[in-house]
C-alpha cells in the first residue's frame, strides 16, 4: 500500500510520526493509501527551510519568477490528465468534473505568470519642492496554505502560485482525504526550477492546523473549508498576530422568476446542484422558484432529469456524478435527507439506497430532489454537501430576496430572468458576495477575485485575482529628497507644500 510522502526543502519524504489515517477509492470503498500525519518539528523544519529560501527567492527579479511559472504552466497543461485522474482516485469526481478543476487552477498559475506587471507600484514626481514619491509592494515572507477535499488541485492553486510569484515561500497542508495531487504538482513545480524550500508540502489534521496558526514565524494564512473552521482559523490565526483569510461554508440560492427559460434554468440546476455530487462551495443547493406556478412547472421538470442522473464511478465516461469523498460524509448526508423527511418537506426524489453493481461498497448517493422546503428545516439551514437540493416555493420577488438575506451565509446566487430590471435590481442590491445573471456557478475567473459575505468569508481579503496580490504583499511608500533640494536649518512643522 502506498504511503503518502511529505515535500520539504525539495525532497520528498515520509513521516516518521506514527499517527496514520487512510485514504480511499471512494467509488470502490477500498484503501489504497496511508497518510502519516506529520509531527509540529516536521512543521518547524518546513518553515525553516522555507525561510532559508525565502531571501533569495524575495530577491529574484519579477520577470525570473515569473519564467519559471509559465514552465510551471506548460508543465501542468501538458499533466492535466494526470492530475484529474488522482483527483477522480481519490476524491471520486468523475474525469472531466476533475479535468475542469485542473484548468480553473491552471487559470490562476497563468494570472500569476504576471507578477511584474501585478507588482508594479506607483510613482509621483515632485510631491513637495524637489520631492518624489513611490510606492512598493513587498512580499510577507513564509506563508501557509490550509485547503479542503472538495478541490484538491484548484484551491491550492488558488494560493501557492500567487503567493510564491509575489516573492513569498509557501507550506500547503492539503486534506488528508486526497492529498496526492498537490504531490504531484509539487514535483512538476520542482521539475520547472523552483528553488528548494520555495514550495513545501506537509500533511496533518487539526494538530497540524494549530501547529501553523501558532507558528512565530508564518506571517498569513489562507484557508478554505467549513464555516466553524473557517471562524475557528480566523480567530486562533489573528490573535497570533498572523494575516488571515478564511473562506467557510455557503447554501447558495437560485432565483427563479416566472418569465425564466424553465429548461435552461432545469439544466442549471442539475448541474449546479448535482456536479460533483454538489461537494461545492458554490453549489446550487437552494433552488426559489417565484409564484405556485413556476414552481410546480419547474418540479415537473427537475423530477425525470434528476431521476435520469447517470451516476458511477470515474471510469465510467458517461457518468455525470460519481461518489461522495468518504464513507462518513455520505452516512451525513443520508441523515439530513431522514431529518427532511421527517420535518414535512416533500420527497420527490429519493436518493437514499443507491447502489451500482460492482460498486456496492462505494459512497454513492442517489441524487435528491426536495420540494416544499421551509426556512426552519434543518436541510434549508445547512450545508449538506451533497446531491441534495432543497426548493422553497417564494410568494414574489421580495419575499425570495428575503429569503436569500435571511441566511447566514452569503457566497454565492444566481437568478434566471429575462427582465433586464430584475437583473440589474437583483445584482445591486442582492447582499451576497458573488452573483450570476443566467449563470448558476459565479465563480470568478482568475484575474478577478473569489470570496463571499457575511459567514461566508472571515478576513479583509477574496482569495486570488488583484485581492490575492494585496493579501500576499504589503504596501511601503517611499518619499525622497536628494541634497540638493534641501534649504538649510532645521523645519518643526509639519511637512506640506508650501
Amino acid at each position: 500500500m502506498q504511503t503518502i510522502e511529505n515535500a520539504v526543502a525539495g525532497k520528498r519524504y515520509v513521516s516518521s510520526s506514527p499517527r496514520r489515517s487512510p485514504v480511499f477509492n471512494p467509488a470502490t470503498g477500498e484503501q489504497t493509501a496511508e497518510l502519516p500525519l506529520s509531527t509540529t518539528d516536521e512543521l518547524n523544519a518546513a518553515v525553516d527551510a522555507a525561510k532559508n529560501a525565502l531571501p533569495a527567492w524575495a530577491n529574484m527579479p519579477p520577470m525570473k519568477r515569473s519564467r519559471i511559472m509559465f514552465r510551471f504552466k506548460q508543465l501542468l497543461d501538458a499533466h492535466a490528465d494526470d492530475l484529474a485522474r488522482i483527483i477522480s482516485s481519490e476524491h471520486g469526481k468523475v474525469h472531466d468534473d476533475a479535468l475542469g478543476e485542473v484548468a480553473r487552477g491552471i487559470d490562476c498559475v497563468d494570472f500569476a505568470c504576471g507578477v511584474p506587471q501585478l507588482l508594479k507600484g506607483e510613482f509621483s514626481r515632485n510631491v513637495g519642492p524637489n520631492i518624489d514619491s513611490y510606492s512598493d509592494r513587498q512580499p510577507l515572507g513564509v506563508v501557509a496554505g490550509i485547503t479542503p477535499f472538495n478541490f484538491p488541485a484548484m484551491v491550492p492553486m488558488w494560493m501557492y502560485p500567487l503567493a510564491i510569484a509575489c516573492g513569498n515561500t509557501f507550506i500547503l497542508k492539503p486534506s488528508e482525504r486526497d492529498p496526492s495531487a498537490s504531490l504531484l504538482a509539487w514535483n512538476l513545480f520542482m521539475e520547472a526550477g523552483l528553488p528548494e524550500g520555495v514550495f513545501n508540502v506537509v500533511h496533518g489534521d487539526k494538530e497540524m492546523v494549530d501547529a501553523i496558526l501558532d507558528h512565530p514565524d508564518i506571517k498569513a494564512v489562507s484557508f478554505v473549508g467549513s464555516t466553524p473552521i473557517a471562524e475557528y482559523v480566523y480567530q486562533r490565526g489573528t490573535r497570533a498576530g498572523k494575516r488571515v483569510q478564511a473562506l467557510g461554508g455557503a447554501k447558495n440560492h437560485m432565483v427563479i422568476l416566472p418569465d425564466a427559460d424553465l429548461d435552461q434554468a432545469a439544466d442549471a440546476l442539475m448541474g449546479a446542484g448535482y456536479g460533483s455530487a454538489g461537494e461545492r462551495c458554490m453549489a446550487i443547493s437552494v433552488a426559489v422558484p417565484v409564484g405556485e406556478a413556476t414552481a410546480d412547472a419547474l418540479i415537473d421538470k427537475l423530477k425525470p432529469r434528476v431521476e435520469k442522473l447517470k451516476i458511477g464511478p470515474a471510469t465510467d465516461k458517461d457518468a455525470e456524478m460519481g461518489p461522495v469523498v468518504t464513507r462518513q460524509h455520505r452516512d451525513k448526508i443520508l441523515s439530513y435527507i431522514d431529518k427532511g423527511v421527517e420535518a414535512g418537506a416533500e420527497l420527490v426524489v429519493d436518493g437514499r439506497g443507491f447502489s451500482l453493481q460492482g460498486y456496492e461498497d462505494g459512497f454513492f448517493v442517489g441524487g435528491t430532489l426536495f420540494d416544499r422546503v421551509t426556512r426552519d428545516m434543518a436541510i434549508y439551514r445547512d450545508e449538506i454537501f451533497g446531491p441534495v437540493l432543497s426548493v422553497v416555493r417564494a410568494r414574489d420577488y421580495a419575499d425570495a430576496v428575503d429569503l436569500i438575506h435571511g441566511h447566514e451565509y452569503a457566497n454565492g446566487t444566481a437568478i434566471f430572468t429575462r427582465d433586464g430590471d430584475a437583473a440589474r435590481e437583483f445584482a445591486d442590491k442582492i447582499e451576497v458576495g458573488m452573483v450570476g445573471i443566467n449563470v448558476p456557478i459565479p465563480v470568478p475567473v482568475a484575474y478577478h477575485s473569489f470570496g463571499g459575505w457575511k459567514r461566508s468569508l472571515f478576513g479583509d481579503h477574496s482569495i486570488y485575482g488583484p485581492e490575492g496580490v494585496h493579501f500576499y504583499t504589503r504596501l511601503k511608500t517611499v518619499t525622497t529628497r536628494w541634497p540638493a533640494g534641501i534649504k538649510e536649518g532645521a523645519q518643526f512643522t509639519f511637512p506640506s507644500l508650501k
